[in-house]
């Protein structure tokens, strides 16, 4: 079977919802074992849940990827447990609707402190030990608003540019230690954050309003976390064992194709 993981031990953060809980499932439909990161222990546990009523493999921990120590902990558990860890996905994150001037100084720390610092701190506590075992993936998961202009999306775009840049970095560190590095940069996805922004930001219109943010991509929808989970398989596969060190856009022709 091709895109087989069985026999990979899998974490991935941000595992409670949105694109993170559609990779989960996917991996462990492919036979990993899936350990889910999330702020929310109940999120993921329910994701756990849900793939073991399935048949697969997985296990939820409550750890905030603001804290390197937790995640650090959470590490050592997983390695006492199953010995050994082969793929590390970096899903969590979040948003902010703002430009420079409307841009607080507590807005920018959480976005940093979250899709920044939170990336580094997973890989800061994961490739040591990949190193050890001589191989390892690491998929992170960017943004297009990393390479083109969002209007409004300034802390956003800054925070995946430098998931981007990371991503670079830590492939071309560890490449003689059998380790990949790659990120994926969705356009917008239909997730329950997406649900969340309408009806916080435009309520009695949201209908409208996700008609209006879909037709924004030329293919003219929004993505499902599916989607971008199938290219996450691909690229987290031995499939794509001579891949490391890029970003792929997963937008529905939005870079090329939309004028922006």
């Amino acid at each position: 079977m091709i895109f087989d993981l069985k026999s990979k031990i899998a974490v991935i953060t941000g595992g409670g919802s949105g694109i993170g809980r559609a990779i989960a499932i996917c991996f462990a439909e492919q036979g990993a074992q899936v350990c889910i990161a999330d702020i929310s222990e109940e999120a993921a546990s329910a994701t756990a849940e849900a793939i073991k009523s399935n048949g697969g493999k997985s296990r939820g921990y409550g750890c905030s990827v603001v804290s390197q120590v937790a995640l650090s902990n959470m590490t050592d558990q997983i390695i006492q447990e199953y010995k050994h860890i082969d793929i590390l996905v970096n899903s969590a994150g979040i948003a902010a609707v703002s430009n420079l001037e409307t841009t607080s100084e507590d807005t920018f720390d959480k976005i940093f402190q979250v899709n920044v610092k939170g990336t580094y701190n997973a890989m800061h506590a994961i490739v040591p030990k990949m190193k050890e075992q001589r191989k390892g993936v690491i998929l992170n998961i960017a943004s297009i608003a990393a390479s083109i202009g969002l209007s409004d999306r300034f802390a956003y775009s800054m925070s995946k540019g430098a998931v981007v840049s990371m991503t670079i970095s830590v492939a071309k560190d560890y490449v003689k230690d059998g380790i990949r590095c790659n990120s994926i940069s969705p356009a917008r996805v239909h997730t329950p954050f997406v649900d969340g922004f309408l009806k916080a930001n435009y309520p009695g219109k949201e209908d409208e309003m996700f008609q209006r943010l879909s037709k924004t991509q030329p293919i003219g929808r929004m993505a499902s976390p599916e989607e971008i989970a199938y290219l996450a398989l691909y690229l987290c596969s031995d499939e794509a064992s001579f891949v490391t060190g890029c970003d792929y856009p997963i937008d529905g022709g939005f870079i090329k194709l939309s004028g922006q």
